[in-house]
This record gives C-alpha cells, structure tokens and sequence, in this order.
C-alpha cells in the first residue's frame, strides 16, 4: 500500500528527493509521514504531514533535519516526497514511508513509530562523506 522510493548514494551537501506513493483507499490517511533507520540504531522520527479538514495541513520535523528536509504532499497522486537538501553523514540510513488514518496525542505521538499503523518499504539513503 506505501511504495517508497527515490534513495540512492550522494555526497555530503547534496540533495535527494524522497517518493512514497499511497495505493488503496489513500483518502484516509490523514497523516503520512517519514522514519529512518540507521545502522544499530533504532527507528527515529523525521517528519510528518499530517492533514486537518480539505485545505489545512501541518508539517513537523525532527530537530536534526529541520531547515534541511522539507515534506509535501500531492493529494491528486496520493504521494507524500521528501525533499532532502545539505544532506550530512549522519543522514545515512534506511527511511521508511508511513500513513495512518489518524493519529491523537500531537507531536509526541507522531514522534512514536508505535503510533503509526501502515509501512512501506525503506529506501536506502547514503552520504558520502
């Protein structure tokens, strides 16, 4: 139901763009959303697109990639991408695309991977230093 792509290997201040595309009924996930893994580390937030009514929508981002990463997302595609610029060693790791149709308790829930009911496939993304 999420297919994420877009990875690949670039050097340090280069760019990607990350695709997840959403099949089946995208129309409820309100919020979409991206986590990574590193190696040996545990899955860590990045950032969240969460909708609220037809025309508002919020964004959040994880302190490490604030300024850097931007989230968007394309209703008409049922696909969220994340833009990901100055990118830094520390940035490699798996990411993965999420969904869920909603999720309660704000920030600190989208924080928590426990929170998010749907996963696609990581992308890899490695940072050459």
């Amino acid at each position: 139901q999420l297919q994420a792509s877009g990875g690949g290997l670039v050097q340090v201040g280069g760019s990607l763009r990350l695709s997840c595309a959403a099949s089946g009924r995208t129309d409820s996930y309100y919020v979409m959303g991206w986590f990574r893994q590193a190696p040996g580390k545990e899955r860590e937030f990045v950032s969240a697109h969460k909708r609220s009514g037809t025309s508002v929508s919020y964004t959040y981002y994880a302190d490490s990639v604030k300024g850097r990463f931007t989230i968007s997302r394309d209703n008409a595609k049922n696909t969220v991408y994340l833009q990901m610029n100055s990118l830094k060693p520390e940035d490699t790791a798996v990411y993965y695309c999420t969904a869920d149709r909603s999720i309660l308790g704000g920030r600190s829930a989208l924080y928590d991977r426990n929170s998010w009911g749907d996963w696609g496939q990581g992308t890899e993304v490695t940072v050459s230093s």
